[in-house]
């Protein structure tokens, strides 16, 4: 056997190990998607843990929300006076500015935060449980160790993020609003007023319904990638950064699925 053919098929086999480890990734990442509907919905139900997990992932994410949602409205209506002017439409800004957080930047901005800020969280932490045999600790103990960890964050997710999104809609409006007063000296009324004359039902639904699926997509990743943690404390950093990259480009995949399905909808 020659060089040439010995390296072909090493080659070979190098493709069908990873292959076969993808394949092997996504047969067990469909069993944890399937095990969480299974036990979410069976009782005994972890209300206390869902009810904290809500406020680590509301509460503690309100000061980074608030901050990101603000400037983002702010400096998004700033960016898009200069255009409109050319025109003469600086009076569509807040329609525009409307149209743009409420469809789009609200649902993408929330989640992405959230993506980094509380899905690394719940790596970190679920990993660190694992790879200190806490989660066995809890197995042993007689407590369901997949319901108390990972339902009751995955619940906590999926309910906080739409919630979150609404806030930081809010907020954005708001330095939108601190824009386009301190430069066309318009009322709070009649921003309101010009600004929703555009938005419809589906609108705000299909943002809400985003919201939901990034959220639930946060915590199955952040807790799928804890849960499943090994190589010690390397594995907790890995945990960490691959729920973060992972989350985020899935969110980005279902944003141009959901965008599509979306503007099926509208024009139907």
């Amino acid at each position: 056997m020659d060089y040439f053919t010995a390296e072909l098929l090493n080659m070979k086999y190098v493709v069908s190990k990873n292959v076969d480890a993808f394949f092997t990734i996504i047969y067990d990442v469909a069993v944890f998607i399937l095990r969480f509907f299974k036990e979410a919905f069976k009782p005994p139900f972890e209300f206390g843990e869902i009810i904290r997990q809500c406020y680590q992932v509301g509460y503690r994410s309100l000061a980074l929300i608030s901050m990101t949602g603000f400037i983002t409205g702010f400096v998004f209506t700033k960016q898009s006076r200069p255009s409109l002017a050319e025109f003469g439409a600086t009076s569509w800004l807040p329609s525009l500015v409307a149209i743009a957080i409420i469809r789009a930047l609200a649902p993408l901005v929330t989640a992405l935060i959230c993506a980094g800020k509380v899905g690394s969280g719940i790596g970190a932490e679920l990993g660190s449980m694992k790879v200190t045999e806490q989660i066995d600790a809890i197995e042993v103990s007689g407590v369901n160790s997949f319901n108390y960890l990972v339902v009751s964050r995955v619940w906590a997710t999926t309910l906080m993020i739409p919630l979150l999104m609404c806030y930081t809609a809010f907020m954005a409006m708001m330095g939108a609003f601190l824009d386009i007063t301190l430069n066309e000296q318009t009322s709070f009324s009649i921003f309101l007023t010009n600004a929703f004359s555009k938005i419809t039902f589906l609108d705000f639904t299909s943002s809400v319904i985003r919201s939901i699926v990034f959220g639930f997509t946060i915590g199955i990743v952040g807790s799928y990638q804890g849960y499943n943690t090994s190589q010690g404390t390397q594995g907790v950093g890995k945990a960490a950064n691959m729920s973060v990259v992972i989350s985020m480009f899935l969110i980005f995949i279902e944003e141009i699925l959901i965008v599509q399905i979306v503007n099926y909808i509208r024009v139907a």
